[in-house]
């Protein structure tokens, strides 16, 4: 959107493990812009740094190094056969990558922009809480209201599930279950009327498959990453050895995914009186494969699932259903 810069309504902001997207409502409706989540780090040199401004390639110089952040660091990654680097690790700031704060701010503000005017609304999106969680959700919340705060937004954090039932439960009056299946974490929400009743995460999501992936079958993680979002179904084992990792890996997290979904229903002290199914969509770059709502249909019904459902169905716009959610809620 070139005129971010005029656009003086709410936005809504996806800080994702793997990407971040920023959701707008223009006079076309709802517009994105994402960037991967992630950078390169290249030896300075003049030269370098000069060809990549000739280039238009996002980077930034950090003393000694060039760091090519977004959606430019795939594609150096893939050039020279090299991992990508995560400024966030399991849905949080990653403690141990020192250049995470300053990726995160140079690609928010690509993003964002400067608010238009002073204390333009920003609701961006946390994880929820996990159960083998070792900390790191309050300061990273902390840093992206801060970020938000220094570009003149008023910022606003709202739990990842939750946002999915906000950008996708409006015609069952925000009442069901939204889940995103991101890279770091699953997030997960059950709400009634808007109201969250149950919300968490579990740290099997798109990076387990990946690295458990890439272990097994002695392949780079970036390029274990681009094959299963090019080509991968999840349709059975095969002759194949990254597909059928894949495939275990996925099957694995989808278990472990609705296990942890009907034990948290299940333990609930203040769960509400259900009298009707509810709706349960599932959203995220994780769930894009052909197959996946079969599987975790198929991994329900095996669960003696808890709540009545009325629909399992995947987001017609899976990889931006957390932003528009987000956005939503800040129009509310």
């Amino acid at each position: 959107m070139n005129d971010a810069t005029d656009y003086t309504k709410p936005l809504g902001l996806d800080v994702g493990t793997s990407r971040i997207v920023v959701a707008r409502n223009g006079a076309a409706g709802y517009q994105y812009e994402a960037q991967l989540n992630a950078f390169l780090s290249l030896p300075y040199s003049k030269l370098t740094a000069s060809l990549l401004n000739r280039e238009g390639v996002f980077h930034e110089v950090k003393g000694a190094e060039i760091l090519v952040t977004g959606n430019d660091a795939q594609k150096f990654a893939e050039v020279f056969h090299a991992e990508t680097r995560r400024p966030m690790l399991n849905g949080v700031i990653n403690p141990h990558e020192p250049h995470s704060l300053g990726v995160l701010r140079s690609l928010i503000g690509k993003l964002a922009g400067r608010a238009a005017v002073e204390g333009q609304k920003a609701y961006f999106s946390v994880p929820a809480p996990s159960t083998n969680q070792t900390g790191g959700n309050s300061y990273h919340e902390a840093c992206i209201r801060q970020i938000l705060g220094e570009l003149g937004y008023d910022p606003t954090p709202i739990e990842e599930g939750l946002a999915v039932i906000f950008g996708e439960l409006d015609g069952s009056n925000y009442t069901g279950i939204g889940i995103s299946c991101g890279s770091g974490l699953c997030n997960v929400c059950l709400a009634v009327l808007s109201v969250p009743v149950i919300s968490f995460s579990i740290p099997k999501a798109g990076d387990f498959i990946d690295s458990q992936t890439a272990q097994v079958t002695a392949e780079v993680t970036t390029r274990i990453r681009v094959q299963k979002e090019q080509s991968f179904s999840l349709n059975g084992m095969g002759g194949d050895r990254v597909q059928n990792a894949l495939t275990v890996y996925y099957r694995e997290m989808v278990e472990s995914l609705v296990e942890a979904l009907g034990s948290h229903i299940a333990s609930a002290q203040r769960m509400p009186r259900l009298d009707q199914s509810i709706p349960l969509v599932l959203s995220g770059g994780t769930a894009l494969p052909k197959g996946f709502v079969e599987q975790f249909t198929l991994a329900l019904d095996a669960a003696d699932f808890p709540v009545r459902l009325s629909e399992v169905r995947l987001s017609p716009d899976a990889l931006n259903s957390t932003a528009r959610g987000a956005l939503m809620a800040a129009l509310c």
